[in-house]
């Protein structure tokens, strides 16, 4: 396969995008749609195309909607992943996607803040977390020979700190939505008691520079 920018095209996935960009700040959207790319980059290297449980569709869906818990259709019910998953499960539903299929992508986007256990649940769920990651700076070494031309066209947009506000946000309305140890819950403790997340202070350092915003906080830290 010959990377490229290239989206899927077709109704579902362009109801994924309009869903995503209707409904989250251009940064977490953006943030989204990079992970997509940057989850096929690695793809790529590490050859899973040709992997029977590959399939591009699936992970454009899971990865331009892992995020949709942190966005306005979320409620803060429940952990924002969930919430998420929940949601995008609805649309594919209403897309007349297999069930099986729908399992497999509430799956990915539920487990996408699970360390350790996302790893081991099938290569959909592992490749949603590993694309994710690249965008908060992990394993960016496989993506930059394309990451300035994925930056130009989705940019970053203080993005960490973006979508740590709406995650923390979501998980201050009801108990339920940050339960301890998740990371809804680590983020709220952290914004309460020193106003600052570890997930900020390390996209600080990370290797994206440019995750901090020229309105950013940390733009003066580092």
């Amino acid at each position: 396969m010959t990377f490229s920018l290239d989206l899927p095209g077709g109704p579902l996935s362009d109801a994924v995008l309009t869903l995503v960009y209707d409904t989250e700040s251009l940064a977490i959207a953006n943030h989204s749609v990079r992970s997509f790319l940057f989850a096929q980059l690695l793809a790529i290297h590490e050859g899973c195309l040709d992997d029977a449980e590959y399939d591009r569709e699936l992970l454009f869906a899971a990865t331009v909607m892992h995020d949709l818990g942190a966005g306005a259709l979320a409620h803060g019910e429940g952990r924002f992943e969930v919430e998420g998953a929940d949601l995008a499960a609805a649309l594919l539903h209403e897309h007349g996607v297999a069930a099986a299929d729908v399992d497999r992508v509430w799956e990915a986007i539920a487990l996408h803040t699970s360390p350790g256990i996302a790893e081991r649940r099938g290569l959909l769920t592992y490749l949603t977390r590993a694309g994710v990651g690249v965008d908060f700076g992990r394993n960016a070494d496989v993506v930059m020979a394309w990451e300035q031309k994925i930056h130009a066209a989705y940019p970053r947009l203080d993005m960490v700190r973006t979508l740590t506000d709406a995650i923390v946000e979501r998980a201050a309305r009801t108990p339920a939505a940050a339960p301890p140890y998740t990371i809804g819950g680590e983020l709220l403790r952290e914004r309460r008691s020193g106003g600052v997340t570890s997930l900020e202070l390390d996209a600080a350092s990370s290797v994206w520079g440019d995750q901090r915003g020229p309105n950013s906080p940390l733009s003066k830290r580092c």
